[in-house]
């Protein structure tokens, strides 16, 4: 069992009960899954920027990811519907965890003057947004390797009703929430 995991399920799952006093098991939040997007615009104009983009995100979580197409056509960003303008990654499960632990301990200490993330990116429901800038904070990444830095957004969904459930539940995982002033 990978050691987040252990974590939530021996240390987090009681205090979080501790905390809110949920009326059964099953009312405790839980994580469903993560989602890893990379948007690509400049997809449009160079082929190669997919390739390099799918080895980026398949070597970070371990998951060929699905490409993502345009809803709609916008003229002012020369987007046609069913263009291919990102990809993205769906995990659950082990593989979830496992990303989340070295997110969580590996990746985010190694940003440049890294002070946290926002405890405000939440969209309301509970799930939680974290918008990276570059592929580099990743070790399996070589940098000599890399074309173009290209930032990723990491979505957590997870089970909470609310905003405030899922913080704490994030908090008590190990999440590093900026202390605001």
């Amino acid at each position: 069992m990978n050691r987040l995991k252990e974590r939530y399920l021996k240390e987090v799952v009681p205090a979080l009960n501790k905390a809110f006093q949920f009326r059964n098991a099953m009312e405790v939040p839980r994580i469903q899954k993560v989602v890893v997007n990379i948007g690509l615009g400049e997809a449009m104009d160079n082929s190669k920027v997919m390739e390099a983009a799918v080895g980026d995100i398949t070597t970070i979580t371990g998951q060929k990811p699905i490409q993502t197409k345009a809803r709609k056509s916008i003229a002012n960003f020369k987007l046609r519907e069913g263009h291919v303008i990102g990809v993205k990654v769906t995990l659950r499960g082990e593989r979830m965890w496992s990303f989340l632990d070295r997110v969580l301990s590996i990746a985010l200490p190694r940003v440049r003057d890294f002070r946290g993330v926002s405890p405000d990116a939440f969209d309301g429901r509970g799930n939680y947004t974290l918008g990276l800038r570059d592929q580099l904070i990743f070790p399996e990444i070589e940098y000599d390797k890399i074309d173009k830095l290209r930032g990723m957004e990491i979505t957590i969904v997870t089970t909470a009703q609310n905003d405030e459930h899922s913080r704490a539940m994030l908090k008590f995982l190990g999440m590093p929430f900026r202390k605001d002033a």
